[in-house]
């Protein structure tokens, strides 16, 4: 899988998922399997940032999780960090993003046009469309940017 391909979500709370399968070089049904219940949970009520630091930590990974304030806001912007933005009318359950090269790695980058996960599409936007309250990063920035030693996490399933 290309290294920067965007990921789409195949179910309509599967975007932590596909923001793991964009980290892990993954595609989407194969990050599914890792999550515990992966399956229920991308249908029923989605992720919390520790289940998806877990994850990504299973794979020699060092990422953390924290609410976004003025002393944690600068990480948002770190490559292969993931947001959530706040719930609200246009999201009405949040949604996960994956910053990626000064863009937004958007797993259902259709949404408010169709709402059909059928017709989902991923891609990258250059702003968040809501507002960041967690960020799941890196505790050493960029680990996967060309500059950094490249990716030699495992990629068998644990």
């Amino acid at each position: 899988m290309k290294k920067n391909t965007p990921i789409s979500q195949k179910h309509s709370l599967g975007c932590g998922v596909a923001c793991v399968a964009f980290i892990l070089r993954l595609n989407y049904l194969k990050a599914l399997k890792i999550f515990t219940n992966g399956s229920q949970k991308a249908n029923n009520h989605g992720f919390y940032c520790k289940e998806i630091m877990e994850v990504l930590n299973k794979y020699d990974l060092d990422y953390t999780y924290k609410y976004v304030n003025n002393k944690t806001k600068r990480k948002i912007y770190n490559d292969y960090s993931i947001v959530f933005i706040k719930r609200s009318k246009r999201y009405p359950a949040g949604h996960y993003l994956c910053r990626y090269r000064n863009l937004w790695m958007d797993p259902w980058i259709n949404f408010t046009e169709n709402k059909n996960i059928k017709k989902s599409k991923a891609g990258f936007s250059a702003r968040l469309p809501g507002k960041a309250i967690y960020v799941v990063f890196n505790k050493t920035p960029n680990p996967l940017s060309p500059k950094s030693k490249p990716f030699f996490g495992r990629l068998d399933f644990p």
